[in-house]
């Protein structure tokens, strides 16, 4: 990995620059660059004032998108990408609210100071070199997710990170920064301030990601899943104690989770598939654990766990009948659940 973007991502801020000068690409699109992604969408800083961005691409002969405009946001379409350039920020985060006040800087790194973590604190000039105040390089040369500044700031202006934290472990298979998980443990409740819609955001994303174990277990590791899935954070450490099943039911969990097919709902299915487990335990005259009629209660809890977290009416409806016959054996779940039993 070369400290300088090269190749295609120099052209796409080369043309950027035409129209608005200077602009810096920055974040995860920089961040992506360097571990050889090729971005979606593009985001991009400047000095410039959201009327001068506005009045640049104008003049360039496209189309302004004006949605963000009042958070310093313009976007428009560069041949197939979608480019967005913000004006530098400062974002200022009260006690009674998680919608900072925005104020606009002249300054690149400080713009860059108000990002979560150092991998996505990441700028790149038009020539391709790189602007990094924090050290975001380094990290992602070892593959380490490490909060810009103390992990406690980050986290009390807006608690959401914590959860990002383990979004992208999953995405990206890196190691979370020890002091960032301890900090996430000691401030898990303060995910109970941030909307469900923002949750629900982050956690779709953590699942259908390449390592979803990562983040699953970072959010039982640290306590989070106690506050935003307390039903579902009961599984952690719970012994199946069945001859049946090798892995404690949260380890079995999270492992159906990683085998079950990409889709978004049938990987929400997967996780919920047990939910119902701890609720309808008895022992048999062997003694061991049998779980009579779990698939139905599990049903019966997404019912509530749907609306709670904001779902569609569609996928609420989906994930509850795929969780209610995920012990059918046409069931899409019913492969990985059975490859899931064992280490």
């Amino acid at each position: 990995m070369t400290k300088k973007l090269v190749g295609p991502v120099v052209d796409i801020i080369t043309q950027v620059n035409e129209i608005i000068t200077p602009a810096y690409l920055v974040g995860g699109s920089v961040r992506d660059a360097l571990l050889g992604k090729q971005p979606h969408d593009y985001d991009f800083s400047t000095p410039l004032l959201p009327d001068e961005i506005e009045n640049k691409v104008r003049q360039a002969g496209r189309r302004p998108y004006l949605a963000g405009k009042r958070f310093g946001t313009v976007g428009f379409k560069l041949d197939n990408c979608f480019i967005e350039v913000t004006t530098f920020r400062t974002e200022i985060y009260t006690a009674k609210s998680r919608k900072p006040t925005v104020e606009f800087i002249d300054d690149v790194t400080h713009d860059l100071s108000r990002r979560d973590f150092t991998i996505n604190a990441l700028a790149a000039r038009v020539d391709g070199s790189l602007i990094d105040p924090f050290g975001g390089y380094e990290d992602l040369q070892s593959h380490l997710i490490r909060t810009v500044n103390k992990a406690y700031e980050r986290y009390n202006e807006d608690p959401l990170r914590m959860l990002r934290a383990a979004r992208f472990t999953a995405q990206l298979g890196f190691t979370v920064d020890p002091e960032a998980i301890n900090q996430a443990t000691k401030k898990a409740v303060k995910i109970l301030e941030v909307s469900k819609e923002r949750w629900s955001t982050e956690l779709d994303r953590l699942l259908v990601a390449d390592q979803p174990d990562l983040g699953l277990n970072f959010l039982a590791d640290t306590r989070l899943l106690n506050f935003i899935l307390p039903e579902l954070a009961i599984q952690v450490g719970l012994d199946q104690d069945s001859p049946y099943h090798e892995l404690r039911l949260w380890q079995h969990t999270v492992k159906t989770v990683g085998l079950t097919r990409n889709d978004l709902n049938l990987r929400w299915a997967a996780l919920l598939h047990d939910i119902g487990k701890p609720y309808v335990r008895t022992v048999n005259r062997h003694g061991y654990s049998n779980y009579p009629d779990h698939a139905v209660v599990g049903a019966e809890l997404v019912k509530k766990i749907g609306p709670y977290l904001k779902w569609s009416k569609a996928r609420q409806q989906q994930t509850e009948q795929l969780v209610a016959s995920h012990l059918d054996a046409n069931s899409p779940l019913v492969k990985a659940d059975s490859a899931a039993r064992y280490k």
